[in-house]
């Protein structure tokens, strides 16, 4: 029998998706950049349901402004039934790529109107991810590689191959976008893609991307059960903004740094690191009457302090001077 070619196969993974995740078929909009992801991405949404494109300009370049317009015009050709052009202004806080990606998520999520979002991530994607993960040393969570649903946010894309993508707007007659940031080495990611993951490829026999991506799916099963086990303990143990040492420490360790991480964010933490929770859960386990424990906080003029006093963690806040 014969495989599906690849407008088919992407159909047929958008479908699947909309069934398992979103089974009231209701409308939804998708991100179009006008790349061969979200094109392909957009065909295949609107194929299946109502879909609205949503098009960020982030005015980083000199025609992405034009590039925005056409995407639009290909989105109505495509079959959606609306397609806005969003045009934002891209700080500089955490880098550039951190910058844009902000402000896209943020224009996204303004301009849904309360719908899911289709993302065009691809099984290429999800591979980049888990090695920044990795080499990052960034955990299990990170590792753990992008969710296919995290409300709003929809990727039903990531079983997919890139070249599945390029190879539907092919058959379907549409011409890419091709971004230059896509191949300029000063991104890490392009790095990866261009460098790292074809060497791994070559030295390991080929299906690396696809092992990855296992990889990531598992991890994330393993996470999310961990998760639901920190989260009951969260509750049960947290009271008025204060955990009791001798409740806590008991708990694997997995589940107590956890249950850590979940007791600074509900604090006022902010952009938690590995290495914080790791220090504040010392205050746990090798405690040597240390003081407090800076970590990251969600307001700029204080700092956020954790510590351990009469047999409790406290959290507590002074002024950036």
């Amino acid at each position: 029998m014969d495989r599906p070619g690849p407008v088919a196969a992407l159909r047929t993974a958008v479908a699947r998706f909309g069934a398992a995740h979103l089974p009231d078929g209701r409308p939804w909009c998708v991100a179009l950049s006008g790349g061969a992801d979200s094109l392909a991405l957009t065909a295949a949404g609107a194929a299946c349901r109502p879909t609205t494109a949503l098009i960020v300009d982030h005015g980083l370049q000199s025609e992405s402004g034009e590039v925005a317009d056409r995407a639009r015009d290909q989105a109505m050709d495509l079959g959606c039934v609306a397609a806005q052009v969003i045009r934002i202004d891209v700080g500089r806080a955490g880098g550039p790529e951190a910058a844009a990606r902000a402000a896209r998520y943020a224009a996204l999520e303004s301009a849904r109107g309360g719908a899911p979002v289709l993302l065009a991530h691809t099984l290429d994607d999800q591979a980049e991810t888990v090695l920044l993960g990795l080499g990052r040393g960034s955990g299990p969570r990170s590792t753990a590689g992008m969710r296919p649903y995290d409300a709003p946010w929809c990727r039903p894309l990531l079983a997919v191959r890139r070249a599945t993508t390029e190879a539907a707007c092919a058959e379907l007659g549409v011409s890419p976008w091709h971004d230059p940031h896509n191949v300029d080495p000063r991104f890490t990611r392009v790095r990866l893609r261009t460098e790292v993951l074809p060497l791994l490829e070559d030295v390991l026999g080929g299906g690396v991307a696809e092992a990855l991506a296992r990889t990531a799916t598992a991890l994330r099963e393993d996470t999310d059960t961990l998760d639901g086990q920190a989260a009951e303990a969260f509750t049960r143990l947290h009271s008025g903004g204060r955990l009791v040492v001798a409740e806590v420490s008991v708990l694997p360790t997995a589940v107590r740094r956890r249950v850590l991480r979940a007791w600074l964010l509900e604090g006022g933490a902010g952009d938690l690191t590995d290495g914080q929770i790791r220090s504040v859960d010392a205050l746990l386990t090798d405690w040597h009457g240390q003081g407090g424990v800076a970590v990251s906080s969600s307001l700029r003029e204080q700092r956020l302090f954790a510590g351990r006093r009469d047999g409790r963690l406290v959290l507590w806040r002074e002024p950036v001077r």
